[in-house]
């Protein structure tokens, strides 16, 4: 088997519990950093949609342009895998940006009680 990517970074982060759908936001930005990459090196995106507002706050606070994130549908059009979101939206990243050529991409959640997780991944 032949890897598809490397992780270059992660990012785990935590927000006040109420406002658990914005815990991708410190995590993305905390990945980001690590990885010394900007928003503009971001060429595709999967953000958790376990509910519309998430997709839309992540995007307004992290100034993501819209054509990159969840371009075939969030988790409202494939349904929600309870226990394997982050397994199903890394390998639909990883796909996406294999078809389309690209280098690089996050995957990110949030999770219930405030906290966020993403992943910045390279394609080899």
């Amino acid at each position: 088997m032949t890897p598809w990517a490397r992780l270059v970074s992660f990012g785990i982060a935590a927000v006040e519990p109420g406002m658990f759908g914005i815990g991708p936001v410190p995590a993305v930005q905390q990945a980001l950093a690590r990885a010394k990459w900007s928003i503009g090196d971001v060429e595709r995106i999967e953000i958790n949609e376990a509910f519309a507002a998430i997709t839309l706050a992540c995007l307004r606070e992290l100034s993501l342009p819209e054509d990159i994130v969840n371009i075939e549908g969030g988790a409202i059009a494939h349904g929600h895998a309870i226990g394997a979101t982050g397994a199903v939206l890394t390998t639909r990243l990883l796909h996406s940006m294999r078809r389309d050529g690209l280098r690089r991409g996050i995957v990110t959640l949030c999770i219930g009680g405030g906290q966020g997780i993403a992943l910045a991944l390279e394609a080899l």
